[in-house]
């Protein structure tokens, strides 16, 4: 296993320039960083890609600062360039054996899944981790689909690789999320449109504690 793979764990913030509520992605990334998030993922569909390379090499010191994990929506090219942690790919992106052709060994991939069947074709595939969501219904990504917590515990008791859950997280739903077998929690909107990004990462890390998960 990755060495990486041992820091996947706790709050997993994704940062998204059209969840800011008009702030700087560096505002909400430094709020969840301060707040305790262990890994950040930047997700940019809006940007030219010089503009996204840029982004995600701030973020890569910011997250080292921090001693934190630094993961790429999508652009594998983006992940090399800016020598982040890992990869995030989706059911329709590129390959789990394709994208890794790209990365370094020590670069990671995670894997989108809303079935149990898709979590195990791609943790037999060598995804580093396994994302599983949409857990909740979730209104700041429109192309989910609904996985639900039965999902997330069959997977839990077929995978061994470590789990990601998403989709409609709250503070008050984290323990039912750990309690299935997540071991870490990721959100966009909870962090992204929250007043206080700090704080609200705070909530969210304390809430995964008390559940019996590790955060830092």
């Amino acid at each position: 296993m990755n060495t990486k793979c041992k820091k996947l764990f706790g709050l997993y913030v994704i940062i998204d320039p059209q969840i800011t509520r008009g702030r700087d992605v560096f505002t909400i990334a430094n709020g969840a960083l301060d707040g305790g998030a262990n890994i950040l993922q930047l997700r940019d569909k809006i940007n030219d890609k010089r503009t996204v390379v840029s982004t995600a090499r701030e973020l890569r010191k910011m997250c080292d600062k921090s001693n934190a994990i630094l993961i790429i929506n999508d652009y594998v090219d983006v992940a090399v360039l800016a020598d982040a942690d890992g990869v995030h790919v989706g059911q329709h992106d590129l390959s789990l054996c394709d994208t890794r052709k790209f990365l370094s060994p020590n670069q990671i991939i995670g894997s989108s899944n809303a079935l149990v069947e898709e979590a195990i074709e791609s943790d037999d595939q060598g995804a580093d981790y396994i994302a599983i969501g949409s857990i909740f219904k979730t209104t700041t990504k429109s192309d989910t689909r609904p996985a639900g917590l039965e999902t997330l515990r069959e997977a839990r008791n077929r995978i061994s690789s470590p789990i990601v859950a998403i989709g409609g997280i709250t503070k008050e739903r984290v323990h039912l999320v750990v309690q299935s077998g997540a071991d870490a929690i990721c959100v966009a909107g909870a962090i992204g449109l929250s007043a206080n990004p700090e704080l609200a990462t705070k909530e969210l890390v304390k809430s995964i504690s008390l559940a019996g998960a590790k955060t830092r």
